[in-house]
């Protein structure tokens, strides 16, 4: 999921990114689900 602009959840897009690869001293998850909190949502819709 991928936000660029302010906006209600018209503005959450579902985008194919490279796989990312960790730096030195990070380390990398492998993530099978996960969610979006409405208060989240709610602040996407002020354009402060």
């Amino acid at each position: 999921m991928q936000i660029t602009r302010f906006g209600g959840l018209e503005v959450m897009d579902v985008v194919n990114l490279p796989d990312p690869v960790p730096g030195d001293g990070e380390q990398l998850f492998d993530i099978s689900s996960s969610g979006v909190n409405l208060a989240d949502t709610h602040q996407r819709l002020s354009t402060n």
